[in-house]
């Protein structure tokens, strides 16, 4: 829908401003002046900047919304859940991936009718892991029982997410309601966007309060039940109920569209038609597309064609009736899906619009459908001109030659596909001899010799050199230095993550060993099973044939907040103790996604969703210890390392290596420096974890048989600093050296010490 600003001053009858932003901030500003009780969130490119712009507002004061940063997006729709049982409103946004972790909470949220509102910011779902815009999560939403709302620009995402929370809580719809934008495509492209000037006039329109009169879990006159077990004819009864409610959904969005475009002048009909009305040929597309193919029509129109388009403003429900009624005189349409059906011959809308046409007696427009844009592939008017082109040729020809095709795919060559750049390491290089690890029979420990470190480095590198990690970055010294003390072939695993984005860019990949990949959450319970499978094989002798002269090491690595999201499944892998290694390069926090708050980001330390403001100093909790929570799982071996201390981490990788191979679970942490994030030089990554060692706020140690033995103590070297020695070095933690952030300084160092404390302890105290 083309603004006409002109005409909207003309208008609306409340006072507005202009602003210049994307459409990720207008989400944030649209929940900022409506002021929500709870965010729950979790970060995922490329929905994460909602939660940063409405952090970065919280923290100096111009909103009073609780925001909640959760373990995994699972978690993150049970907050949101929670919360709008209590009566409030409630508020999320994510993407994909993210939408599909949290996608049966969706049906629970609407068939107990607590309204809520989500912007998803479209985008791939994996696999394999792309992080642009396609409607693939969009299409997984349709079935859960949510109104769906369609954003085509930054301004349309500002006016929905106003529309949707009054959609929401009106009383014959009281159902969450979803907000779709186009990922990049919309949520990062800035465009001029009115909005009210006040927030007391947005207030005014949705309501200053949920309106009353419903049941919620805060009301303890009157108790009651949410989420009963139900059977039939309940049941059935239930979901007729929400059904009804649903197709209230488009009178009432009618309704307050209408009275939205009273004050505004800004209209949202069901359908965006443009030049529908004696159109021939015609294109369906939805959101951002939808605004460039008008160009398209215009050029056409000055052709002589007929053309015309057509976009929907709500998708659910679907407008089955208006979309017959304005395809009743077109003899071709063009139907662009930017997501696959697979194997139904069409993308969803193309089959919600053929129904819509068979319902409502037409069967003369011939349906073209296309499948376009995967993986946030551009759209052209080049690219609208030949789904034009579609329809022209079968409304000339009475005919449509291909009904269903993808559209932008590059046919293959088998002689451009990818070829091996980097040898296979040889086994022999790999098994030096020169580590050895003895396990002292009385004391059930391990003993490891390492010959001098300049010795090691003859053996190869497991990855190859060439990776896209920024300036300074310590994952792969750190790992590389691990890997040092891990003798013959590895099979690795990385979480989503820096490691993983910046070594495995299709069609080239750093890895010299075997590598894989799945979802962020679930690396433990994937190398879980290839674990056991080889076991297994090796035991019916399947694997003889190939030669195996030892045994595979299986090492996860994890970092980027994988330890947030993946826990459960860790923890689940060691209570089953498979023969495997878990490694976490610790960067305390979300790297990979902008530097979000992670469970392992400090107290008090600055991020992206932890800002430093007029009224908030950072992250307001202490950081996880995850080495602990793994040695309580009764583990054969924990470890923590640095690469600053690189003989204490390639004797501890060593002894992992016996472990995992012949025992069960390991796991290790290793610090690493992130400069960009830590606000930090390129070059002083070493200096920065070496201090971050000797102040005791990251101990070297391990836990070997549930015993701990504190491997480098400062305190004993004399060589221990003030926690604030290693706070001065980064540019994300040297605001708690301010005289008015010393009670959050203190707090943290009273932290820091009781747990240093504690370790001590437990290295003087074996049973502990």
């Amino acid at each position: 829908m083309a603004i006409n600003l002109e005409k909207e001053r003309r208008t609306a009858k409340v006072e507005e401003r202009v602003v210049y932003e994307s459409g990720n901030e207008m989400a944030a500003y649209a929940a900022h002046q409506i002021n929500y009780h709870i965010m729950g969130y979790f970060p995922i490119s490329p929905s994460t900047e909602v939660a940063q712009f409405l952090d970065l507002m919280k923290a100096n004061g111009q909103h009073d919304i609780k925001l909640i940063a959760s373990d995994g997006e699972h978690s993150s729709a049970g907050i949101c859940y929670g919360a709008s049982t209590g009566g409030g409103r409630v508020f999320n946004a994510t993407s994909a991936n993210g939408y599909m972790y949290m996608l049966e909470q969706m049906p629970v949220q609407s068939g107990t009718r607590f309204p809520m509102v989500m912007n998803l910011v479209c985008r791939s779902v994996s696999g394999p892991l792309d992080i642009h815009g396609d409607h693939s999560d969009l299409y997984f939403a349709l079935n859960t029982g949510w109104p769906i709302l369609m954003c085509r620009d930054p301004q349309s995402v500002y006016d929905m997410n106003i529309l949707a929370l009054k959609l929401a809580e009106d009383p014959e719809v009281r159902l969450p309601v979803l907000v779709a934008s186009d990922g990049y495509f919309t949520s990062h492209q800035k465009r001029r966007v009115r909005t009210f000037a006040n927030n007391e006039d947005v207030l005014k329109f949705v309501g200053e309060r949920p309106p009353g009169g419903f049941p919620h879990t805060l009301d303890r006159n009157n108790p009651i039940t949410v989420g009963p077990y139900m059977n039939e004819p309940d049941y059935i009864n239930n979901k007729y109920q929400q059904s009804q409610a649903m197709y209230n959904a488009e009178h009432v969005f009618e309704r307050i569209s209408a009275e939205y475009a009273e004050l505004t002048g800004r209209e949202y009909p069901l359908l965006d038609l443009y030049r529908m009305e004696d159109a021939e040929v015609a294109v369906f597309l939805m959101n951002s597309a939808s605004e460039i193919i008008k160009d398209v029509v215009d050029e056409l129109r000055r052709q002589g064609i007929k053309a015309g388009s057509i976009a929907p403003n709500i998708i659910r429900p679907f407008p089955q009736k208006q979309i017959a009624e304005a395809l009743k005189n077109v003899k071709a349409l063009t139907i662009g899906d930017r997501a696959d059906s697979f194997g139904a011959h069409g993308g969803n809308m193309s089959h919600e619009i053929k129904s819509a046409l068979f319902t409502y007696g037409n069967r003369t427009t011939k349906v073209i459908s296309r499948v376009y844009g995967l993986g946030g592939k551009e759209f052209y008017a080049e690219d609208g001109h030949h789904l034009f082109s579609l329809a022209i040729e079968a409304a000339k020809e009475n005919e449509v030659k291909v009904p269903f095709d993808y559209y932008g795919h590059t046919p293959g060559d088998k002689e451009k596909a990818p070829q091996r750049v980097i040898k296979p390491l040889n086994f022999e290089d790999l098994k030096t001899g020169l580590i050895t690890v003895t396990k002292n029979e009385e004391t059930g420990k391990l003993g490891v010799k390492i010959p001098p470190l300049r010795a090691l480095t003859k053996k190869p590198k497991r990855l190859a050199p060439g990776h896209g990690a920024c300036p300074g970055c310590g994952i792969f010294s750190g790992l590389e230095l691990f890997f040092k003390g891990i003798e013959g072939d590895i099979v690795a695993l990385f979480h989503t993550g820096c490691a993983m984005v910046t070594t495995t860019g299709y069609p080239y990949s750093s890895h010299k060993a075997t590598y894989i990949h799945n979802l962020f959450q679930n690396g433990a319970a994937t190398m879980s099973g290839l674990v056991e499978m080889f076991w297994e094989r090796k035991r019916r002798g399947e694997l003889d044939e190939l030669g195996l002269k030892d045994d595979f090491t299986f090492v996860m690595v994890t970092g980027d907040g994988g330890m947030d999201i993946g826990m459960g499944p860790a923890i689940g892998a060691a209570l089953r103790n498979h023969r495997m290694i878990i490694v976490e390069y610790d960067n305390e926090g979300y790297m990979n996604t902008g530097a979000q708050l992670s469970y392992s980001t400090p107290l008090g330390h600055r991020t992206s969703t932890s800002n430093i403001g007029s009224v908030q100093k950072g992250k307001s909790f202490q950081h996880k210890d995850t080495a602990q929570i793994m040695a309580a799982t009764n583990i054969p071996y924990v470890f923590t390392g640095s690469e600053a201390y690189p003989q204490d981490l390639v004797k501890k990788a060593a002894k992992a290596q016996w472990y995992a191979q012949n025992e069960g679970l390991v796991y290790g942490k290793i610090l690493i420096a992130c400069p960009l994030n830590w606000i930090t030089k390129d070059d002083e990554g070493t200096q920065i974890v070496d201090a971050a060692v000797n102040s005791c706020f990251f101990p070297l140690y391990e836990v070997e048989h549930g015993q701990t033995t504190i491997t480098y103590n400062p305190e004993e070297k004399n060589k221990r600093v003030p926690l604030t020695d290693w706070l001065k070095t980064m540019g994300k933690t040297r605001h708690l050296l301010k005289p008015e952030n010393a009670p959050a300084l203190k707090e943290f160092e009273e932290e820091v010490e009781r747990r240093w404390t504690v370790l001590k302890v437990k290295h003087e105290h074996p049973f502990l």
